[in-house]
């Protein structure tokens, strides 16, 4: 898995898959107060509720390019029409390496037929619990902290709507992710809390 972050094979496109399920689209129950000097900015507490939609992105490790679909529903028949998506922009020269998770929506007996069907499709699944592993969560961090969380969004149209403009703003100045800890830093930081939740008593 990480010999695919940091040495890509040739003429191979390396994209970091998943899906945020179950997105929210709320809107405040009263009107936001703006900004006056000397007054922060007021929001009411609770929230309407108006549906969900369900986001499926795949994460180019090499130009932190996004590609994205939006679906109603979360099941392999989408996951599908994703892959099928990446199929045809993914020009065919090239293979195309799946890092994903262990959801049973990856494995069912259609994904695995289509994956016959086109062989230059090669998934790599990540350990459970390791979500870290797979890059895009990151960028799903940061839709839901800059984007999402500040929304209101009074209709599931206009939070797709509000996704998809938030991806092709990223899209038009991308920056791939870079690891900057060593791994030897992570193992020590790792043995760190280990020893800590040992010595909690718990």
């Amino acid at each position: 898995m990480v010999a695919l972050y940091l040495d890509p094979p040739e003429r191979a496109l390396v994209l970091c898959v998943d899906e945020k399920s179950q997105i929210q689209a709320l809107d405040r129950s009263r009107p936001t107060l703006p900004i006056l000097p000397g007054t922060p900015a007021r929001r009411a507490h609770d929230y309407l509720r108006h549906g969900t939609t369900s986001l499926f992105a795949a994460l180019d490790i090499a130009s932190g390019r996004v590609t994205h679909q939006l679906h109603r529903r979360h099941r392999s028949v989408e996951f599908r029409k994703f892959l099928d998506l990446l199929d045809q922009t993914v020009p065919t020269t090239l293979a195309v390496h799946l890092i994903l998770d262990n959801y049973a929506t990856h494995k069912t007996p259609a994904i695995r037929r289509w994956l016959v069907r086109h062989p230059r499709f090669v998934l790599h699944f990540i350990p459970k619990s390791s979500s870290w592993l797979n890059l895009v969560e990151r960028w799903f961090a940061e839709l839901t902290t800059k984007k999402l969380q500040r929304g209101a969004h009074p209709s599931v149209q206009a939070l797709e709507a509000d996704i998809t403009a938030w991806a092709e703003h990223w899209n038009a100045n991308p920056r791939p992710y870079v690891w900057t800890k060593t791994a030897d830093e992570i193992l020590a930081n790792l043995a760190r809390y280990c020893r800590r939740i040992s010595d909690s008593g718990h």
